[in-house]
């Protein structure tokens, strides 16, 4: 992976935690609301600087240790997303579609990263 594409990456995901902000900021203020909102903005805001840690590595399996927990952490986002749309917790719920799909490509973007990263430490 370039450095280019790297930092396309980072951006990426830091914009993704933005987005993840703003949808916090439109959930009801209601005990559900909030601890919903709580959980988001932790799993969601959490793989950008996952990532950058991952960045500085100190070893192959550290690197993959940190690219895993920011996949996990896009994981537990998406179950979030989907709950925030099934208990209808926004007006417009197919407004999160957009982010849904990101946050799908993000998982998938990861995944190939964390076994493309597992196939070059088994190489000798």
């Amino acid at each position: 992976m370039t450095k280019e594409r790297q930092f396309d990456l980072q951006d990426r995901l830091i914009d993704y935690a933005v987005r993840i902000i703003r949808l916090s900021e439109t959930l009801p203020e209601n005990k559900v609301g909030k601890h919903i909102c709580s959980q988001i903005l932790r799993s969601g805001t959490s793989p950008a600087p996952n990532y950058g840690e991952a960045q500085s590595a100190e070893s192959k399996a550290d690197f993959i240790h940190k690219l895993k927990i920011a996949l996990k952490e896009l994981r537990e986002t998406e179950i979030w997303l989907k709950i925030i749309i099934r208990a209808k917790l926004i007006k417009l719920p197919a407004q999160l579609d957009p982010l849904l799909n990101e946050t799908d490509e993000l998982i998938a973007i990861l995944f190939k990263s964390v076994e493309t990263a597992k196939k070059s430490k088994e190489r000798p």
